[in-house]
């Protein structure tokens, strides 16, 4: 029932209230000490205390706060007593209402705390937010605030306009209801700012999953209404001067699909003139600050200042704005809406014609009559620009034309009437292209899906009071008024439905209703009809209406007044305020009036945009319009009883069909329907100064926005009813104090509260019992407060009178028995001094007597020594005198000896000099003359050829010599051996021999000639032992040369030695800086790997979400594509499914098949292979799981290897290089008799060997092929079957294969053996010449008959050069050693430098750093000892094992024809491998053991079926723990075992697909989830275990390692399980977080577990949110199920065998959730910061940290994560006095310094006892945060998404693989154990 109250006698008198009191009630309230607040002038209220008690007398005396002054206060009514203030633990409330007092200056005092002592620009009053404009940009508006909002009440977290936009959307999605956010307040309050956050929250979570973009579009919308419909006012720079109505639409999933946009009265007469200090629209100064641009540059442009429309205000740049930037995201803003670029411009093109249009200049003509210059250029560029004819615009501007029965008439106009037709024309024009945009926009943003609901967003103006006020400001507060009606209402129905919900009995509650006002503007015969009707009249004018309105409502309507001194002006009385407008210009406003030929040439533009802008539109009043803008069309109507014509001869200024007035009157009764049929949400916005400066708050100008937003008209409703409510448990804990034992009844809350109240507040009338709460008047609960702290206080004075007289009864005692004490020393003390005196008295005679005579002695001796002193010092004088006078003597006597000795050696040494030259010179000519005579002689041919024949004889002799001792060098078995040799060869060469014989009577010529030859041989032998002897002596010399450098090596070892054990000796004081050092550079190593893995992770997240995104696109594409409807899409497709599914039958691939064997797929990373993409390399996730455990000393110690063995390799290189250098030498060599009979017979014999042996070796390979097909994975022939399933054949095969390499091996040395009997041939030849010369007389005929010396020349010349190469090699080799011991050196004088330089540092070191030093240098020599130790041993195992090889194979030696067939198949294997290099294969292991599963191709999609899709988590508990995994590598075996690449690609690639669907489908089912993390986890480490690589075979037991794959390396597909494992991890991470949100708050800080320790607000909390959950589900959530949460996911992890490792990296990022949504949680509400709340907080916490201690959990870091929230409890506990602040900044050293400061000021008290956090304390924080820390970290909300990277460490499996057993269960019968 509502109580309605018109009487406006004053219309702020509703604004003073004040509770009536009882006059017991005044009695006890305002007594001595008592707070109030009196009026003030300046300040509006201030401060004062009462100085006495208030009896009723007619003044009071007090004492202001704020000076100290005190004065009489007079009390005139005793029904209007000043109001008294809440007490001190109430100031900075977040909402209003919760006040104990709700008085105006209460309202007003909070929010100045709020705002200037806390920052807070945010403050609930009821259902309305309360904004005040920072004038500043606050870090409070980012992605992670809205994530912390998301989904909370409105009620839990700090005020923001994201909770009322959350609690829209809420209430719209949970109950489909339309809902509406009214955004209002004064020009600058920051209306347009607020709407925008608003959409940008609704934009962000109402996001669809397809982004479609439609979010970006509506919050496109916001820079392109600014440029248009925004302009600088003196009262805000960005001012809005339209009003918008923006509904967001919301299909059945709570996603934007679309937005509409509703305008309200543009304000154009802005457009042709402003006020002083004011700007013109937006977009006129971006396009002048644009000019200069090409695209601008046709538009003719000029400054703002030379324009007429933008030079009024003298204002034409805003300070931090720049136009030029605005216009470009203007437009990007337009391109994303559709608009194209051609629209752009011409609306760019068109809003530059208004501007030239201003600077068009009329002038009087002759008569009434006005003209337009013939040269005015800007008349010329906007019809230009417009497209229109310059001379009928020049002749219409002008000119109007009448209209009458019989003719049309021209008329001239006055300049005044040309001028305004100009202004109305510009003003008609922007608002035309105004409307254009705004309906573009609305197309853009239409959405042709259909939608279920809405919010709507009202960014509408304030009410508005100015000097001069006119028809907009009519408007504008007529919407006002109109708004507040709906406002009140809405107010009152909320109280209302709370009382019926209590069942509350209540009475009439009177508010303010302003009906007759509205009725007064709207109602018939009202100020709008009575103007509508003014501006129908031919001669109508404005003090006509005006007169009119007098007539109708002065002395009738009680809101309209007269002003005294004007005839043209009225006054309304509003809700807000008294308004004066001034009648001038309301009717022509009201009209809008554009003269029809203007519209005319305009439609007849050559553009067609302008065309299209003033083309006639359809009546809406014959038919209804589309929603959309609503502002003024130039719409024309006949006049009133047309027959057959529907004009009247009126002029060409006719009659609109509707009015701007009746057009804002119907626009605004659509936008009351609108907001009646949703819910309402209000913010209104408050203009904290006029000067715009940040956070200064003006009293009267915030008091004034109060009165007029409805803000104190919310207090006064509240206030008329039970503003203050407590649940009863609330009560019963907050004041149980103030009851007696035998008033407590625990099981029933509700009798104890109401035996409480009943006994404390005598007057039932004060307060009332719900259902749920009890509601109280106002000033009740602060009466509570004052009895609870009376009974408080009387408590402890209670105990302060016990404990105090306890005090000084024992203090009493102990004085007692101290003065008795005193009293027996003291006298004592006398007793010992008297004696004392007496002993030094007679001490005293003896001293002075003894004392006299020594100083009379000591006088004497003083006396008699000063004597002797002066007479020594006279002596020694006279005698330096003297010895200074010899001295001088005798050193010029030296000086002249020296000078006259330095004269003549100078003189003698030039004389020298000059000989020397002459000698010189002689010298040289003579050693010119013989130079140049040997220059001839060297130059002659007789002196070459005497060179020559020296060099050839010398290289023959040196060859003699080496060959020599070459022969004497070698051992005796290896004389055995070439004596073996040389038996065979003579063998050979006797069945040779006697071939020739056979053929050839020459036989006797031959020995002969053999005989010879060795004559000659046993010659060159002599003279190669020469040669020999001569080497030796080279050696020496090289050894020598040896010898000094190993002496050098030896010294420097030595210092190395001596520099060691220094090094020794101060690595004991070398600990803390190595042992820092070392940390630092492992965190530096652990923080990239971190680093890198984390962005590995997060590119695997991406490519999750990527997958994801492809995923629904295809569903939308097939749902637009499908013509008979929904259709099911697979949600298995995914990035690795589908490369594997076009890599394995791509047309590609076909194609390789059909060109032959030797192109087709070979295995993983071969042509085929190549086709898809592969997996990515590996990153730092794989390279940290064999770093983790490693030692940093080691490491380098095998860094030190790496670079040694690096240098080993090069060595080797040298040498290759140096051997391919050689080798064509060496065939050159060979090469001795390449003329010889023999040697060409030899060499035909052994090609005809050869073509046999490969004919043989052909027939071999075809046999094999035919049984077995190695190269490919198909099947056998039945021999092949039988010889691949024996065990023996298998054998066989082995030892064949050693054969192999053996007889290769055997193959090259009888080559060697070849070569050197060929050289043997070559030294047993000679010359042919010398021959003849000795034994033939010269006769070479007969000595080469058979060509044979010329052979043996050819023989000689090759042994020769062969000489040469060997000597040359010789020089090689000593220069290579020579230069390796070089390098040695170096590398020895750098390990000595950087061992001197690391004793230098260790000098520095303490002793416990040095043995720590030492003990860290003697682990790493032991170390790299126990590293060479394992290299040998490795390569003498090796080297064993190979010479076991061989001797098995040459026990078991083939045939002879074997040998060559093996030879000729080891060629053709090293062929193809080495074509093969370039392309990756699969690598073919030696090894083939069992324990495997075999199945068949068919039957993999059933086993990924029945293996991973259809096996259920309980079933697999059950099961062996990893056992699907198991089960699939036993599969990848089998097709290993048949070296199938193509099986194995498939089985892998389908598995991966089938835990990626599986995953997908069930990802709400956490346990599936965690199943198939622990199975990817295993086969990932499974496929690591059983890879053959030593690395991870260290714990294999030797079964094991039988059981490694032989054929093929699959660590591509490692690294991509590795990347599916942290696919699925992340899924399960946001499954649990997902279940844990609703808990953290609840558990962490709402759970108060400690017993009598209250922590709840002091005053009441009323329900903010409607759509909050019951009671009852918020107490199932507390710390107990959070802890059984926790429980169940360990319990899960642990029966699936996840890694422990990774279930710490679970719990670990479990805990970093926690700890930071609670944090974020404390930081955003104020009834948690407090010392009570801190305690509970940190009692949780403990929970949380003694849970991790009983799982073993507590290594796992999750308990560091904590740290922050700890912090934060913390420092709620703290004490907060300056002597704190350094304590408090080390204490909160993981909080950011905005962090620390939003604690401290959100700190509120629980009881009066504790004290706020003074403001200087937090100033002192603050400064000391800066001086102390260096990080730029000013984040105040912790991201929650943050994400540790997750590591896999190997974790290999005791169980070999035969003896895994598939059960029945698992359905998989088809596979079969191999």
């Amino acid at each position: 029932m509502v109580k309605s109250t018109s009487n406006m006698s004053d219309i702020y008198c509703r604004f003073q209230f004040q509770t009536f009191l009882k006059d017991s009630e005044i009695s006890q309230v305002y007594v001595k000490g008592a707070r109030i607040w009196i009026p003030d002038s300046e300040k509006v209220w201030v401060g004062a205390e009462l100085l006495e008690n208030y009896t009723g007398q007619k003044s009071v005396k007090i004492q202001i706060e704020d000076n100290g002054q005190e004065r009489n206060f007079e009390i005139k009514d005793k029904n209007r007593l000043p109001h008294l203030r809440n007490p001190e633990i109430l100031i900075g409330e977040n909402d209003l209402t919760s006040l104990s007092y709700l008085n105006e200056p209460e309202v007003l005092y909070n929010l100045r705390v709020r705002f200037l002592e806390r920052n807070c620009i945010y403050t609930y009053c009821g259902i309305v937010l309360v904004a005040i404009n920072p004038y500043q940009q606050l870090p409070i508006y980012g992605n992670e605030l809205i994530q912390m909002y998301s989904g909370q009440d409105m009620g839990t977290m700090d005020p923001h306009i994201f909770a009322v936009a959350e609690e829209a959307f809420k209430l719209m999605s949970r109950f489909d209801k339309n809902q509406s956010i009214i955004v209002s307040g004064e020009s600058g309050a920051g209306k347009t700012v607020s709407a925008k956050y608003a959409m940008r929250y609704f934009a962000m979570v109402g996001g669809s999953q397809t982004e479609t973009q439609v979010e970006q579009k509506v919050l496109a919308s916001n820079p392109i209404m600014e440029a248009i419909g925004n302009a600088k006012t003196t009262r805000n720079d960005n001012s809005s001067r339209f009003g918008k109505y923006i509904e967001i639409s919301f299909n059945k999933k709570n996603e934007i699909i679309g937005a509409h946009m509703r305008t309200y009265l543009l304000e154009k007469s802005r457009v042709v003139f402003q006020a002083s200090e004011e700007r013109n629209y937006h977009i006129f100064y971006q396009l002048c600050a644009s000019r200069d641009l090409p695209e601008y540059k046709k538009f003719c442009l000029l400054s703002p200042d030379d324009f007429f429309y933008t030079s009024h205000g003298q204002a034409p740049e805003i300070d931090g704005v720049d136009d030029a930037e605005d216009l470009i995201s203007a437009r990007e803003a337009l391109t994303m809406l559709g608009i194209s670029e051609k629209n752009q411009m011409m609306i760019f093109q068109i809003q530059s014609a208004v501007l030239h249009f201003g600077n068009v200049k009329l002038r009087e003509a002759d008569g009434e009559s006005s003209e337009i210059k013939k040269d005015d250029k800007h008349l010329t560029i906007m019809c230009k620009l417009l497209g229109i004819e310059e001379s009928q615009m020049r002749m219409w501007l002008c000119h109007k034309k009448i209209v009458t029965v019989g003719e049309v008439l021209t008329k001239p106009l006055t300049l005044t009437q040309a001028s305004f037709a100009q202004d109305a024309l510009a003003k008609h024009i922007y608002a035309q292209t105004f409307d254009w945009i705004v309906e573009k926009v609305n197309r853009a943003l239409h959405s042709t899906t259909k939608s279920t609901k809405f919010i709507g967003v009202l960014d509408i103006y304030g009410f508005e009071t100015f000097e001069i006020n006119s028809f907009e400001q009519f408007c504008i507060n007529y919407a006002n008024e109109k708004l507040q009606q709906i406002f009140n209402m809405h107010v009152f129905k909320l109280e209302q439905e709370e009382y019926v919900r209590e069942a509350i009995e209540w009475s009439f509650i009177d508010f303010y209703d302003n009906q007759p006002c509205i009725d007064l503007i709207e109602s018939k015969l009202g100020i709008l009809d009575l103007l509508d009707e003014e501006c129908k009249m031919p001669k109508g004018s404005d003090e006509n209406w005006c007169q009119k309105l007098y007539d109708k409502h002065l002395g009738k309507a009680k809101h309209f007044e007269k002003p005294r001194m004007s005839r043209s002006a009225f006054i309304i009385n509003h809700f807000a305020d008294r308004v004066e407008y001034q009648a001038d210009g309301f009717l022509e406003k009201n009209r809008d009036t554009v003269l029809e030929e203007h519209l005319n040439i305009l439609r007849a533009s050559e553009f067609e945009l302008v065309a299209e802008l003033f083309e006639e539109k359809v009546d809406p009043n014959e038919k209804k319009s589309r929603a959309g803008s609503a502002t003024t069309h130039a719409m024309r109507q006949g006049p009133k009883g047309g027959g057959r014509s529907n004009k009247k001869t009126v002029g060409s200024q006719q009659v609109q069909k509707a009015t701007v007035g009746d057009q804002f009157r119907d626009s605004l009764h659509k936008l009351m329907q609108t907001l009646n049929a949703t819910t309402p949400h209000y913010i209104r916005c408050i203009k904290p100064n006029d000067e715009k400066e940040a956070f200064v708050f003006e009293p009267n100008r915030a008091v004034e926005q109060l009165r007029a937003c409805g803000v104190l008209e919310t207090i006064r409703i509240s206030a008329a009813g039970y503003p203050s409510r407590w649940t009863y448990p609330e009560f019963f804990q907050r004041y149980r104090v103030l009851a007696r034992s035998k008033d407590i009844n625990r099981s029933n809350t509700k009798k104890t509260c109401e035996n409480v109240l009943t006994k404390v507040i005598q007057d039932p009338e004060k307060y009332r019992f719900g259902k749920t709460k009890i509601f109280f008047r106002a000033g009740q609960v602060a009466y509570l407060e004052k009895l609870r702290s009376d009974k408080l206080k009387a408590c402890g004075i209670m105990i302060q009178k016990h404990v105090k007289g306890w005090l000084a009864r024992r203090r009493y005692q102990r004085i007692t028995k101290s003065i008795m004490l005193l009293q027996k020393y003291g006298r004592g003390l006398l007793a010992r001094r008297h004696a004392k005196f007496l002993r030094e008295t007679f001490a005293a005679t003896r001293i002075q007597k003894r004392w006299r005579g020594h100083t009379a002695r000591v006088r004497y001796l003083k006396i008699r020594g000063a004597a002797v002193v002066i007479q020594s010092a006279i002596r020694g004088h006279f005698g330096r005198l003297l010895f200074k006078k010899e001295l001088h003597e005798h050193r010029a006597i030296t000086i002249q000896k020296l000078v006259r000795s330095w004269l003549a050696r100078k003189r003698y040494k030039k004389v020298m000099r000059g000989i020397v030259l002459l000698q010189s010179h002689f010298r040289r000519r003579r050693a010119k003359r013989e130079l140049k005579k040997l220059k001839i002689e060297a130059k002659s041919v007789e002196h070459i050829k005497n060179v020559n024949k020296g060099l050839e004889n010398k290289i023959i002799q040196l060859q003699q010599k080496l060959d020599a001792k070459n022969k004497e060098a070698l051992g005796m078995k290896e004389q055995d051996v070439y004596i073996r040799q040389l038996k065979g060869d003579m063998e050979k060469l006797r069945t040779s021999n006697e071939e020739g014989k056979k053929s050839s009577n020459k036989v006797s010529e031959l020995v002969q000639q053999i005989k010879d030859l060795q004559e000659e041989l046993s010659r060159e032998r002599k003279e190669k032992e020469v040669l020999v002897t001569e080497r030796d002596k080279t050696r020496k010399e090289h050894t020598q040369v040896l010898s000094k450098l190993a002496e050098e090596k030896c010294k420097l070892k030595e210092e190395l030695d001596e520099a060691n054990l220094k090094l020794q000796q101060q690595e004991t004081e070398t600990g803390d800086v190595m042992k820092k050092k070392l940390e630092e550079a492992n965190k530096l190593l652990q923080a990239e790997f971190e680093s890198e893995r984390s962005h590995h992770q997060r590119l695997v997240k991406e490519h999750a979400r990527l997958q994801q995104r492809l995923e629904n696109l295809q569903s939308e594409f097939q749902v637009l594509t499908s013509p008979q409807g929904h259709k099911r899409t697979p949600s298995d497709i995914s990035a690795i499914s589908l490369e594997s599914y076009t890599s394995s039958v791509s047309p590609d691939d076909i194609k390789y098949d059909e060109e032959g064997p030797e192109e087709k797929d070979q295995g993983y990373g071969t042509k085929k292979k190549k086709k898809a993409p592969a997996p990515p390399v590996p990153t730092a996730t794989a390279i940290e799981k064999e770093m983790k455990d490693v030692d940093i000393g080691l490491v380098l110690k095998l860094q030190n290897k790496v670079k040694e063995l690096e240098r080993q390799r090069t060595e080797l290189e040298e040498k290759v290089e140096s051997y391919e250098e050689e080798t064509p030498r060496g065939s050159r060599d060979s090469a001795v008799i390449p003329n010889s009979a023999f040697d060409a017979l030899k060499m035909q014999e052994l090609q005809n060997e050869n073509d046999k042996l490969k004919r043989e070796v052909n027939k071999l390979m075809k046999s094999i092929s035919e049984n077995v097909n190695f190269e490919k994975g198909g099947s056998n022939s039945p021999a092949g079957k039988e010889f691949m399933e024996s065990k023996e054949i298998e054998d066989q095969v082995k030892v064949f294969t050693d054969q192999f390499t053996a007889m290769a091996d055997e193959l090259d040395r009888r080559r060697e053996e070849c070569l050197q009997l060929r050289a043997m041939l070559a030294e047993k030849s000679i010359t042919t010449h010398a021959i003849a010369k000795e034994s033939y007389g010269g006769m070479d005929d007969i000595v080469n008959e058979d060509n044979e010396l010329a052979l043996a020349y050819r023989t000689q010349k090759e042994l020769n050069r062969l000489l040469e190469n060997q000597l040359q090699k010789t020089e090689k080799d000593m220069k290579k050693k020579e230069d390796k011991l070089k390098r040695e050196i170096k590398e020895l004088k750098q390990e000595n430098e950087a061992a001197q330089k690391t004793i230098s540092q260790n000098l520095q070191l303490g002793p416990e750093a040095k043995i720590e030093a030492t003990m860290q240098h003697e682990i790493t020599r032991l170390t790299s000892e126990n590293l060479d130790l394992r290299e040998k041993a490795d390569k003498q195992s090796d080297q064993i094992r190979k010479m076991k090889k061989m001797l098995k194979v040459y026990t078991k030696k083939l045939k002879d024809g074997d040998v060559a067939e093996i030879e000729a198949e080891l060629e053709r294997e090293d062929k193809q491998k080495k074509s093969d290099d370039s392309v990756a294969t699969v690598k073919h292991l030696d090894r083939t053991y069992m324990g495997m599963l075999e199945y068949q191709k068919e039957d993999e999609a059933q086993l990924i079926k029945c293996l991973i899709m259809d096996l259920k988590p309980k079933v697999a508990q059950g099961l062996l723990p990893g056992l699907p995994a198991y089960v699939l590598f036993m599969c990848v075996r089998h097709t290993d075992y048949i070296n199938d690449d193509e099986k194995v690609r498939t089985l892998l690639t389908n598995t991966i697909n089938g835990i990626k669907k599986c995953v997908k489908k069930h990802n709400k089912d956490l346990e599936r989830v965690i199943l198939w993390l622990a199975n990817t986890c295993r086969l990932l480490h499974t496929l690591k275990q059983y890879s053959g690589e030593k690395s991870f075979q260290s714990e294999n037991t030797s079964r094991q390692n039988e059981h490694c794959l032989r054929n093929f390396d699959l660590s591509e597909y490692r690294q991509v399980f590795s990347d599916l494992a942290v696919w699925i991890y992340q899924t399960m991470i946001k499954h649990m977080e997902e279940a844990l949100q609703p808990m953290v708050v609840a558990a962490v800080l709402e759970h108060e577990a400690i017993a009598g320790l209250t922590a709840s607000k002091p005053a009441g909390m009323r329900g903010r949110s409607s759509s909050t959950a019951t009671d009852e589900n918020v107490r199932e959530l507390s710390l107990d199920s959070l802890m059984k949460v926790l429980n169940k996911y360990s319990q899960n992890l642990s029966q699936h065998a996840v890694d422990p490792e990774l279930i710490k990296q679970v719990f670990r990022q479990l805990y970093y959730y926690i700890g930071s949504n609670a944090l974020n949680n404390l930081l955003l509400r104020k009834d948690m910061c407090n010392w009570s709340k801190g305690m509970q907080i940190r009692y949780n916490l403990s929970h949380l940290e003694q849970w991790l201690r009983d799982n073993k959990l507590n290594e796992s870091g999750a308990q560091s994560t904590l740290e922050t929230i700890t912090q934060a409890s913390q420092l709620l506990q703290a004490r907060k006095s300056d002597a704190d602040v350094d304590s408090i900044c080390e204490m909160c050293s993981k909080l950011t310094t905005p962090q620390i400061v939003k604690i401290l000021n959100l700190y509120t008290p629980v009881d009066e006892f504790e004290e706020r956090v003074p403001i200087s304390f937090i100033r002192k924080i603050q400064e000391r945060l800066k001086t102390t820390r260096n990080d730029d970290d000013n984040t105040l909300l912790i991201d929650i998404k943050y994400s540790f990277p997750v590591t896999f460490p190997f974790n290999p499996s005791s169980l070999t693989l035969d003896t895994v057993e598939i059960p029945e269960s698992l359905h998989l019968e088809f596979l079969t154990r191999v």
